[in-house]
């Protein structure tokens, strides 16, 4: 007897299908969109073991979302990055009246919701019929359609053409469970798919999509000046786009003109460029505007970069080696 595609991949989901992923057992859009924005740049796993729980616990309604502090908000995404994430689901719960839109179309108009993660929400939540299309769905349409091309337009065609719209919500997780355990980007177990019968990339995956230009990732050479006050260190509240909102110390290329002590020296990769810093410790007489200050142990409450963390432990060690 011969199954079609859809066939063959809603039986392979039955047996091998990731059931037990919280937000699966749940028809509650709100625990399902805080897990869809969470899974956008981050692994299953990071996001299960550190970050999914602690934050439903702290926010478990979208109006206990709407009603919190920004910094709060922060504060429990630190660590996951991308944290124009954070901001835009606070924004987005104070533009719902406590509820979620009910379709694609109206999630699509809050921040930070593109077309598959409203997709995703509407069909897990709703049971809209919609396919979604992740970064593993990506790969195995450009697979399962020999579709060299990175274009993104004409994959969402393909999308709806692979799409069983009878069973919106199976069809979506059985495709994410193929790409996260099956269609690996660099060694997919082709032999154990459920599309090998149909799939027209199988005979060389690794073609489809064309390999992404490799950009070389910049170092940003910078220095961090810590400014001390008795036992309080100056942070500012950043209002630039890259970790927007986040806490900091002052970053400069130039040093300023008074004595300074040599603390350490900080890498931190960023998605898009690595940071590279020396670290010096300072009087307050030369600190620029806008700065609070705090002490070590005020500074565990506030949302801060992994680089400042590093700062951080920087500072508490000299504490430690000065009061010797």
């Amino acid at each position: 007897m011969k199954f079609s595609p859809q066939q063959s991949l809603f039986r392979w989901y039955e047996t091998n299908g990731r059931h037990d992923l919280p937000w699966r057992m749940t028809n509650d859009p709100y625990p399902i969109y805080i897990s869809e924005v969470m899974l956008q740049q981050t692994q299953v796993k990071t996001v299960l073991e550190r970050f999914y729980f602690p934050f439903l616990e702290k926010f478990p309604t979208l109006s206990a979302l709407a009603e919190a502090d920004v910094d709060d908000v922060l504060k429990m995404w630190e660590g996951l990055g991308y944290y124009t994430r954070a901001r835009n689901l606070h924004a987005a719960s104070r533009l719902c009246s406590g509820e979620l839109p009910k379709s694609a179309s109206e999630l699509m108009k809050l921040p930070g919701i593109g077309q598959s993660t409203a997709h995703a929400v509407a069909a897990f939540a709703y049971r809209e019929a919609l396919p979604i299309m992740d970064a593993n769905v990506k790969r195995i349409l450009h697979r399962y359609f020999a579709f060299e091309e990175r274009n993104d337009k004409k994959l969402w065609e393909y999308a709806y053409t692979l799409f069983d719209p009878a069973h919106p919500f199976e069809y979506n997780q059985a495709m994410m469970d193929v790409g996260a355990t099956i269609c690996y980007p660099k060694k997919p177990l082709c032999g154990l798919c459920p599309f090998e019968d149909t799939c027209q990339g199988k005979s060389s995956p690794l073609t489809y999509p064309s390999p992404k230009i490799k950009k070389i990732k910049p170092i940003r050479v910078r220095n961090i000046i810590v400014y001390q006050k008795e036992n309080t260190y100056a942070l500012i509240q950043r209002q630039t786009r890259f970790l927007s909102g986040l806490w900091g110390f002052y970053e400069s290329e130039e040093l300023p003109d008074t004595r300074l002590k040599v603390l350490g020296e900080v890498t931190q990769h960023y998605s898009h460029f690595t940071l590279q810093a020396d670290v010096f410790l300072c009087d307050e007489s030369s600190l620029p505007e806008g700065y609070e200050w705090f002490s070590l142990e005020e500074m565990t409450t506030l949302s801060l970069s992994r680089a400042d963390h590093k700062v951080i432990a920087q500072i508490a060690q000299d504490q430690k080696t000065s009061h010797h």
